[in-house]
């Protein structure tokens, strides 16, 4: 999933409040309440575990639509071939109108029995109570960061799906030029602007760094510099602090000394990968998602994962996710289904095979033919970064807070504001989000 794709909380508060009502046991909305009322004990195997009996399994998903079609159906041949009373029924839909189509089906009492949501949108549907918890997950199989980001209160309430995450690109050209050794997996914030200080020549339009200054590259920069971006219970923000005074000044401080400005081009269609690609951006946070279009690139660039902060090590992830439906009739069909679909041998070797995205699997032999593909060299560091993996704060209304914290950082960034009044200004205003 690219950082693009963000649900809009009209759409996903929604469909919250219309899963709170089709959740309720014995609702008109949802006919199968009497059968599941909604307690933990969905989430225990059914008595007939191992019954032959024909079961069918709907899996609604966005992230097959518009090119993946078949690489999902090789995915459902193989489980059903190990599993022949159990079919898998898919519903595909482009990802602009999975959340309102995911509406109208709880509306109607026809939510699929499992279904997948971006990481974005977890914990609105979370806290409706819509979610079976997974149960009886054997261990050491999932990507730990991954794992931990579907749980919720204690329960596992979803598994990781697939994943992208952010390195730190480099063109290894522009450090010989300048006399200084490439980046390293142990840099610091430090060893980043030094560099980038030395690379950086303005008068020849070379630029020695490169990072998106907004909410997605704060709450990881905050990590970073030993803060949170939530108090520990999640119901107010803690990211008005030194550690976030700290994580926002590493965002804003290159902004016209080592990056571009908006004046260079900066937020132009492509302009980042076009610099970096005309042998004029010595570094560049981005994406996993760029290595195919660096591809062609005509200098051997390389990665390492991003550079630790004061307080330690964090890199920046996108993850998708896959659930099971509180009011599904089949708990266990379907959790079969799920782990079928996220970590098997089967499924993995597609989706790499494919490039569609990341599997979540904890076992980096399985990662073989991911890890021998170049560029870039060092593949490695994107599943080092995985270990120090951050998500973005669980939050219901995630758009809006990530719209409020945007606007803070564009007033600092423009001087209308001192960083420490943005960031009091926007922690007034996402306390009251967080409040209503």
């Amino acid at each position: 999933m690219s950082r693009s794709q963000r649900t809009t909380a009209a759409v996903v508060m929604a469909a919250a409040a219309l899963l709170l009502a089709a959740c309720t046991p014995g609702s008109a909305s949802n006919p199968g309440a009497a059968a599941n009322p909604g307690t933990s004990d969905a989430a225990t195997p059914s008595e007939d575990a191992g019954s032959a009996a024909p079961v069918t399994i709907q899996y609604a998903t966005f992230s097959a639509n518009a090119g993946n079609e078949e690489n999902l159906q090789a995915m459902i041949d193989a489980f059903e071939a190990a599993h022949p009373n159990i079919t898998i029924d898919a519903q595909i839909f482009p990802y602009g109108d999975y959340f309102t189509t995911l509406q109208t089906a709880i509306a109607g009492g026809t939510v699929a029995d499992t279904f997948e949501l971006n990481y974005e949108s977890f914990a609105q549907y979370a806290s409706a109570g819509a979610l079976t918890p997974i149960t009886d997950l054997p261990e050491g199989v999932y990507q730990d960061s991954l794992l931990q980001g579907f749980q919720r209160d204690g329960e596992q309430l979803g598994l990781p799906l697939s994943y992208s995450d952010i390195v730190l690109i480099y063109n290894p050209d522009l450090f010989a030029a300048a006399g200084i050794e490439p980046p390293t997996a142990d840099w610091t914030w430090q060893d980043e602007t030094a560099a980038a200080t030395a690379i950086t020549d303005k008068a020849n339009g070379v630029f020695g760094d490169m990072q998106p200054i907004g909410y997605n590259e704060f709450y990881k920069a905050l990590v970073q510099a030993g803060g949170q971006f939530l108090s520990d219970d999640g119901t107010t923000t803690a990211f008005n602090s030194p550690e976030g005074v700290a994580a926002a000044h590493w965002l804003l401080d290159k902004y016209g000394t080592t990056m571009a400005t908006e004046q260079d081009g900066l937020g132009t269609p492509d302009f980042d990968k076009n610099l970096f690609q005309a042998g004029k951006l010595a570094m560049w946070h981005t994406g996993i998602w760029m290595f195919g279009p660096l591809a062609d690139t005509s200098f051997a660039w390389d990665v390492v994962p991003e550079p630790a902060g004061p307080g330690g090590e964090g890199s920046g992830m996108f993850a998708n996710g896959v659930f099971v439906s509180k009011t599904t009739a089949h708990p266990q069909e379907a959790q079969e289904w799920l782990q079928f679909l996220t970590s098997s041998d089967e499924t993995v070797q597609i989706r790499l095979d494919a490039a569609w995205e990341l599997p979540p699997v904890a076992d980096d032999s399985k990662m073989a033919t991911y890890l021998e593909a170049t560029p870039p060299a060092n593949r490695q560091a994107v599943l080092d970064s995985v270990a120090n993996g951050v998500l973005p704060p669980k939050v219901v209304r995630g758009q809006e807070i990530s719209d409020a914290f945007n606007e803070a950082l564009t007033a600092a960034r423009d001087g209308s504001k001192t960083v420490e009044q943005a960031l009091a200004d926007a922690q007034t205003t996402i306390d009251e989000l967080l409040a209503d």
